[in-house]
């Protein structure tokens, strides 16, 4: 059965049907420029992780080639991702980088089995409140962990939770260093402000309408390593700290693994398979709606699993689809995941042959470009909104932000998930309801009251609404009793049970209890479970009109 339904077919097969010269040509362009838009970003989130800058960069290149060579999405860029810090910031800090590597490959096992049992269409069932509430939660951290880098605090070592991180940076306050402020503070307005600023320059200048294709973050780079090599500026770089980029390919590196590590391990593990699955099919589901494409969310979350199992084994970190990359591609002519190939490869040749030149980036300037992605990243619009939606959803919103900020994002995306489930099984109970059917309405009842009783059920019969067929077994008639599930569209082994209780309530006190108007469904479960049998084939009508003649014939 599984191998009947089994099925890895890379959306690059089907892409390159008709490909020609022209394509080839907006790919390459496309992955060119998503490369250099790709570079700060991946440093800037291997160093807010805990890890050196060359991890984000080796992922970007091992994990963006093969999401993009056997993904789902025709343009979709993988590689790390700011929502991943704060979960890998604390796997460092608490287990250290081989166990890392450990979490990181059984997550993409884990990611791989997910699109291999077909389980890539659940992840759409997560309430949007849980998303946007762990989504603004991990802005909100990425940005205060950058605070340290952007002040030029001297603290050896930031703590992961929330008020560790405030104490530290507030017992620290006095060793800001000045000039880090400045380069953070200039940085952060030119990614802000560049692309207006290039936008109103370009015409006058030759060549400036392609200005405004530059991404913001370049420039700030640039302009800022320029400045700390001219004047030598007293901050801290990625030479100084890190001790510059290896020019050269990641070597293969086996952690030493124990099943006690593994079983310490399966939160963490648990944590990123599920982030990285969310992250990547929604950020596949906002590159459909600017393509006008459907990806494949099986077939992603299995590329998704390749990555993350390969990539930590040559120094990588975990990865998964990056929505401001995937826009950046989309909005450069992509046609096909080609692009995504040529982005890693760019950043291939750029360590070989640039990594020198990474040495004098200060770290103050990645710090100001990871707190405009935070920005970026959070939909801080929804707070505004909270007014216009029900309390359920206001507090599934909030409680899964503040959880993530305070406590942990495992915990808040558990407690969303239960409070989403919980404000939804009330819902549907609410909607499942029953009304009695009067003679005023069928007057072939009257003359029959107290002895033949019928009633309508509309919506589920589930655990959550088995309380209105518990009190028609409470007010049993004296002779029949007729019940229409015309418009139950679901029953559930909770509701079958309390429809076999009833039944067996009926017989006891020799009352005959007639079924009407059965769905596929409900009649499907009422067969396994023996209801049918007990109640009788000939207690079965087509319709309510057929029930109540029988019921008062």
């Amino acid at each position: 059965m599984l191998q009947a339904s089994f099925a890895f077919r890379p959306r690059l097969i089907d892409a390159l049907a008709g490909y020609n010269r022209e394509r080839f040509g907006r790919d390459v362009a496309a992955g060119l420029t998503v490369g250099i838009v790709a570079l700060p970003l991946a440093m800037a989130f291997a160093i807010a992780s805990g890890l050196k800058p060359e991890a984000g960069i080796f992922t970007a290149i091992i994990a963006g080639f093969l999401i993009s060579a056997l993904g789902g999405s025709r343009v979709q860029i993988g590689g790390p991702a700011g929502a991943f810090i704060v979960v890998v910031y604390g796997i460092v800090e608490r287990y250290g980088l081989a166990n890392l590597i450990i979490a990181t490959a059984m997550s993409g096992v884990l990611l791989f089995l997910m699109g291999l049992f077909r389980l890539g269409t659940l992840i759409r069932f997560i309430p949007v409140a849980v998303v946007i509430g762990f989504t603004n939660g991990i802005a909100v951290l990425i940005g205060l962990s950058q605070v340290k880098d952007f002040l030029g605090l001297s603290v050896t070592t930031m703590p992961a939770d929330f008020f560790g991180i405030l104490s530290t940076i507030g017992h620290n306050l006095h060793t800001a260093n000045p000039a880090a402020l400045a380069i953070a503070a200039g940085s952060l307005a030119v990614v802000v402000l560049w692309q207006r600023v290039a936008a109103k320059i370009g015409p006058p200048v030759r060549m400036g309408s392609k200005l405004s294709s530059v991404p913001g973050s370049i420039v700030a780079l640039v302009l800022a390593t320029l400045l700390v090599s001219l004047f030598d500026l007293p901050v801290d770089t990625i030479g100084s700290r890190f001790g510059g980029i290896p020019a050269s390919l990641p070597a293969f590196v086996l952690p030493a693994f124990s099943w006690e590590s593994a079983r310490f391990l399966l939160v963490p593990t648990l944590t990123l398979a599920l982030l990285g699955a969310i992250e990547s099919l929604l950020c596949a589901r906002v590159a459909d709606s600017m393509i006008g494409d459907r990806h494949n969310p099986n077939q992603e979350l299995m590329a998704q699993g390749v990555a993350n199992f390969i990539t930590p084994f040559f120094g990588g970190m975990p990865a998964t689809g990056t929505i401001a990359r995937t826009m950046t591609n989309v909005k450069n002519g992509a046609t096909s995941p080609v692009a995504g190939m040529v982005h890693a490869v760019t950043l291939l040749l750029v360590i070989l042959v640039a990594a020198p030149l990474a040495t004098d980036v200060p770290l103050a300037a990645l710090a100001a470009i990871l707190m405009f992605v935070a920005w970026n990243m959070g939909e801080w619009r929804e707070f505004l909104h909270l007014r216009h939606y029900r309390l359920p959803y206001r507090l599934t919103l909030l409680a899964v932000f503040l959880l993530t900020v305070i406590f942990d994002l495992t915990v808040a995306v558990e407690v969303g998930l239960i409070a989403a489930c919980v404000t939804f099984i009330y819902r549907i109970s609410s909607l499942s309801r029953s009304e009695a059917v009067t003679s005023a309405s069928h007057p072939v009842l009257a003359g029959h009251e107290g002895e033949v009783a019928a009633w309508r059920m509309y919506g589920a019969v589930f655990f959550g609404a088995v309380k209105l067929v518990e009190a028609m077994e409470d007010r049993l008639p004296a002779r029949v009793l007729v019940l229409d599930l015309k418009n139950v569209i679901y029953v559930d082994s909770s509701g079958a049970d309390a429809l076999t209780d009833l039944a067996s309530a009926c017989q006891r006190q020799g009352v005959r209890l007639l079924m009407c108007g059965l769905n596929h469904q409900p009649l499907d479960i009422l067969q396994r479970v023996g209801f049918t049998a007990l109640l009788g084939e000939d207690n079965l009508c087509p319709d309510l009109a057929t029930g109540l003649a029988r019921a008062t014939g």
